[in-house]
């Protein structure tokens, strides 16, 4: 890639089950341009529009910026949970122009960067999805297969708001016990009932893609003392504490005051039944980890280990953290002009 007096480029991709960030900087950590997208997690979106997403979101923060400018590029996406994906995904984007050279991993890595400099850490997402990640000094990784069930996964928005309708509908005919996740849901969605929302789902009349906009009524519910809401969110914080113990003991760092970064749109929202039931459970099995939430978009740590790739020193990084550290900037920044 070429070189030029002015400060070289780098850029940094997070894309996860439901918005991708596309963020261009140069190597004083200057941001010169955000895009965001919808997702691009290839387990969701399909391979090539997974491509198409993230394509099209790059050449928009590129503007007018030629391919050649760009000294570092780095992919950080959901999905990429198998060494074979990550090889198919690579050899996916290789052919566009500003591919190049660029590192392809999965999404943790960035939350992980985005959350702590600590060389012994753990990350759980919990986002549409879940999945964690661990890593120890010496390099070590602790990594998970992430494909769902198959995998014996559970969790995320996307089964939390299943959890809301499997709920609601048990409780409508008479299989389950009562709940204010039936008055929720059917709010929520503007139907009669519970059983006539879901023939719509199934009959086509309404998007049965993933209910993944239905969890925070779950936490709602919970709030309020709702038996049902109250046993979905304790099962999901087992789940977290679950991730946290594998990784605390595969990685044998059981005496090591480890932080964990729990990350994505459900840690985010705080709740605090989700993160009492957490810390109780991590003050069980792991009681030296130290839960952090990361309020950072994913795509600052990208963007710091892209930078981190071309040897920025701390000044760039400290500029970038303060370009990034927040969603509230996103906009679309004006591009370096030539």
């Amino acid at each position: 890639m070429s070189t030029t007096e002015r400060p070289a480029l780098v850029l940094a991709v997070d894309g996860g089950g439901s918005k991708t960030d596309v963020v261009l900087l140069d190597t004083t950590g200057g941001v010169l341009a955000w895009e965001r997208g919808p997702g691009s997690s290839p387990q969701i979106a399909g391979l090539d529009q997974s491509v198409r997403v993230i394509d099209d979101l790059v050449r928009r923060a590129l503007g007018p910026h030629d391919p050649d400018e760009l000294t570092a590029v780095g992919l950080y996406l959901s999905g990429l949970d198998l060494a074979e994906e990550i090889t198919t995904f690579r050899a996916a984007i290789s052919p566009l122009p500003w591919a190049e050279g660029a590192v392809v991993e999965n999404d943790l890595h960035a939350l992980l960067r985005a959350g702590t400099d600590a060389e012994d850490a753990i990350a759980v997402i919990c986002g549409t999805g879940m999945n964690a990640i661990g890593v120890r000094a010496d390099g070590a990784q602790v990594r998970f297969p992430a494909l769902g069930p198959l995998s014996g996964d559970w969790g995320g928005g996307a089964e939390l708001g299943d959890a809301v309708v499997w709920h609601a509908a048990r409780a409508e005919d008479g299989r389950g016990p009562e709940t204010a996740l039936v008055p929720l849901l059917l709010r929520t969605v503007e139907a009669t009932t519970v059983a006539a929302f879901i023939e719509d789902v199934h009959l086509g009349r309404r998007d049965g893609q993933g209910f993944a906009a239905l969890s925070p009524m779950l936490f709602e519910a919970a709030a309020a003392g709702d038996a049902v809401a109250r046993g979905i969110v304790q099962r999901q914080a087992d789940e977290v504490v679950a991730f946290v113990r594998a990784c605390v003991t595969r990685l044998q760092l059981h005496e090591v005051e480890v932080p964990v970064l729990f990350g994505g749109g459900v840690a985010r929202g705080r709740d605090p039944l989700l993160l009492d039931t957490i810390r109780a459970g991590l003050a069980e099995h792991a009681p030296a980890a130290r839960l952090q939430i990361v309020d950072a978009p994913p795509v600052l740590g990208a963007a710091l280990l892209v930078l981190g790739a071309t040897e920025a020193d701390a000044t760039a990084l400290e500029r970038a953290r303060n370009g990034l550290g927040s969603d509230l900037r996103l906009a679309r920044l004006p591009l370096v002009r030539g």
